[in-house]
């Protein structure tokens, strides 16, 4: 074998190389994305049995415990539509109706169950893709703005 079919060949299997890792990182890149919707773009896509994350707001007189003592079910507004959540765990200490909330999990049977759910950090801080689905909804109240006119108004 000459010299120039060698470094041929090595170039073949370095390419080979570099398309097979790319591949690889690809797949696992894609497995590992997880879009976010608000109950009104859930009701007009189809997402299928992928996971993703529900953001809104906890619906008032929504959350009930259920009897075994781990299950939690709510519900998850924009003020437009409603969705059915359910969820097994305990809930983070900040989760409350009327605030915002983020929930990664899938939908079954017409009710999202949530593997995981995420509540706000203090009483101005709202996800941001929380605020814009709020906003999209067109009632979107700024917590900011809203602290700053009462404490004007004292």
């Amino acid at each position: 074998m000459t010299r120039k079919k060698r470094r041929l060949y090595m170039l073949g299997l370095a390419l080979l190389g570099l398309g097979t890792a790319t591949a690889l990182a690809l797949t696992a890149f894609q497995d590992n994305i997880v879009f976010f919707y608000s109950p009104s773009q859930l009701q007009t896509q189809q997402i299928g049995d992928r996971n993703f994350r529900l953001g809104g707001l906890v619906e008032e007189g929504s959350v009930q415990k259920q009897p075994d003592g781990v299950t939690t079910a709510f519900r998850v507004t924009d003020t437009a539509h409603t969705i059915d959540v359910r969820y097994r765990g305990q809930l983070p200490d900040l989760f409350r109706e009327g605030q915002g909330v983020v929930a990664e999990g899938r939908m079954t049977g017409g009710v999202f169950v949530a593997r995981e759910v995420l509540a706000k950090h203090d009483e101005n801080y709202m996800p941001p893709e929380v605020s814009e689905a709020l906003k999209q909804a067109g009632v979107y109240k700024n917590p900011a703005e809203s602290a700053t006119k009462t404490a004007k108004k004292e």
